[in-house]
């Protein structure tokens, strides 16, 4: 692939739901990189995790969704670029930061020792209550079986008494049952962590030995943080000052002066476990926890100029989405007539996200959802400017979604299956607009669909996803004409356009797993017909079969036998042709 600036950059991302007392992990290790100007189609089965993959970069996670791990990082020039000029106020707090800094470092003299008083502190917690093993393993019980009791309690309103009353009886029974089992598991909860504590406490050798360890790691840890610190340490400082200064130079003083005063107990905390704050990665995640962290460039006079690393994982404050959402990154939705408001007139639509995102009043803003319009194909843009969107037919209305979608210009365009709810003939043209517009706003399009022929039309390159991890990524020609993984061939076995006379279409199995549970293994191996023993034991790493192709299958492996793709596919590449009489 010729070099292409990454625009957003995804690396081990999981995504996890709370449901029902419940953790459901819809992304599982997701990592890939979307480039300037390119088309991406993310394809697989509903409940893959398309949606929810593209929801993490565009800040639209239902309120119980969370991103467990990982990072996604955008890089955009125009809001990477920070300065922050320093007033009288603001030189006072910048060298107060720099003197708590300085403090704290003295710290890092003694961080071996510091770990060590942890360690001591963790075995005597796991003596006198419950080790990690022992708390995670009751919990996880307890926590399961009132998961079933919850599902069953709710299954049992759903019961008709006066028709299923022996049903009825023997839910209940079930529910005392499991009523008791919990009981009986706090029980043992309790009662093992008072024998801990009753065992811990007769133990008067391990009593002195914990006293007498701890005050000599004590007396080691104060002496050895009484050192004074280097003038490169200062220098260091002095830096991550302006950096943490630059990071929260944006927000209102109220909120500036709390989220300093957590920077400066998370590099305390930092300096404690003696971690290295000369690596650009750590500290990076440190200051991910409270704001996005702004590299020190240079400064001139009062200004402090930082390059900002924004990872959209961390976001905190819903602000610096109204930056993101919307102006750099929008999304075209299925349905046009949900995501239009029936009581407001298109243009009103139209200009009040432009009023949001830029700066311009209310007549250049009309100037330009007019001219907007005119470039998605509305005919006689002036007259239909103030229609409302019940009388504009479905393919107009998705052309209007789009316009509000590019009206502030960004760099990412994400359409979730923009085309399923339009007939054939508009589907074609909205896709068509999609492309077109692309050479004239130079975004980059993540494009959800279970439609392979949408994919081969519209995408460079293609992910495809299964449970909630990309199984297969390449080009468009690779992954239609070169699968790899036993999914994208089923996948493909099933375009109709593939079928033959007077056989049945080909459908693929069973169900995609629960990810409710921990997966172990090849996700797919349950469902594919050409499963190896491995695939039920470990996990596949990403196997890389050219430049711009992966495949995560054990099928890849040198080791494995040599399997035949399936008939359906054999010969793609002609029977495409044929098939749209190309």
């Amino acid at each position: 692939m010729e070099e292409k600036k990454v625009l957003l950059s995804v690396k081990d991302l999981n995504v996890k739901f709370r449901v029902r007392g419940r953790i459901l992990t819809a992304i599982r290790g997701v990592s890939l990189d979307f480039y300037e100007n390119e088309s991406v189609a993310i394809v697989g089965e509903s409940g893959s995790g398309k949606s929810v993959f593209t929801k993490t970069f565009a800040g639209m996670l239902e309120t119980n969704g969370f991103i467990d791990e990982g990072s996604i990082i955008f890089n955009d020039e125009e809001l990477s670029d920070t300065k922050v000029t320093l007033r009288e106020a603001d030189k006072k707090l910048l060298a107060m930061a720099t003197a708590k800094l300085n403090e704290y470092s003295k710290l890092e003299f003694g961080s071996e020792t510091y770990k060590a008083m942890l360690q001591l502190e963790s075995e005597k917690k796991a003596k006198f209550f419950l080790s990690e093993e022992e708390e995670k393993a009751l919990n996880g019980e307890i926590s399961e079986l009132t998961y079933k009791r919850t599902e069953l309690f709710n299954l049992k309103q759903t019961v008709d008494g006066s028709k299923e009353r022996e049903r009825l009886r023997e839910m209940d029974a079930e529910l005392k049952k499991m009523d008791a089992e919990i009981k009986a598991l706090e029980k043992k909860k309790a009662d093992t962590i008072a024998e801990h504590k009753k065992k811990a406490e007769q133990d008067s050798q391990y009593k002195e030995y914990f006293n007498s360890r701890m005050t000599q790691l004590k007396s080691d840890y104060n002496r050895r943080i009484q050192a004074e610190i280097s003038p490169e340490t200062r220098k260091r400082n002095e830096i991550l000052a302006k950096e943490i200064y630059l990071s929260i130079g944006r927000y209102d003083t109220r909120t500036r002066k709390k989220l300093l005063k957590q920077l400066l107990e998370c590099m305390k905390k930092a300096m404690q476990m003696g971690v290295d704050l000369d690596s650009d990665e750590i500290r990076n995640t440190i200051f991910d926890e409270v704001a996005f962290r702004v590299r020190y460039l240079d400064e001139e006079g009062d200004t402090l100029h930082g390059h900002c690393i924004l990872n959209l994982a961390k976001v905190n404050y819903s602000k610096d989405w109204t930056k993101i959402r919307g102006g750099k990154i929008a999304t075209v939705f299925q349905d046009p007539m949900t995501s239009l408001n029936p009581i407001i007139t298109i243009g009103k639509q139209i200009t009040s996200v432009i009023l949001k995102h830029q700066d311009c009043s209310e007549l250049e803003a009309r100037l330009r959802a007019l001219e907007l319009m005119k470039k998605v194909g509305i005919p006689n843009a002036e007259a239909r400017f103030d229609d409302y969107p019940f009388q504009y037919s479905g393919g107009m209305r998705q052309r209007i979604v789009i316009a509000i979608a590019l009206s502030c210009q960004p760099k990412i365009l994400i359409c979730d299956e923009p085309t399923t709810a339009l007939d054939v003939t508009i589907q074609a043209q909205i896709l068509k607009l999609i492309k077109d517009l692309q050479k004239e706003f130079k975004y980059t399009i993540v494009f959800i669909t279970h439609d392979l022929g949408v994919v081969a039309n519209i995408a460079d390159r293609v992910a495809v996803m299964y449970a909630g991890q990309i199984i297969e990524l390449g080009t468009v020609e690779e992954v239609f004409y070169d699968p790899r993984h036993p999914y994208t061939w089923a996948l493909l076995s099933s375009l109709p356009q593939l079928a033959q006379r007077n056989t049945k279409l080909y459908s693929i199995t069973g169900t995609p797993p629960s990810l409710y549970n921990k997966i172990v293994g090849d996700a797919f191996a349950p469902r594919n017909p050409y499963c190896l023993k491995v695939d039920t034991l470990k996990e596949p790493p990403m196997f890389q079969i050219s430049e711009t192709h992966f495949a995560k299958t054990w099928l890849c492996d040198p080791r494995a036998p040599k399997v035949e793709k399936p008939e359906a596919i054999q010969g793609i590449h002609e029977k495409l042709l044929k098939a749209f009489n190309i």
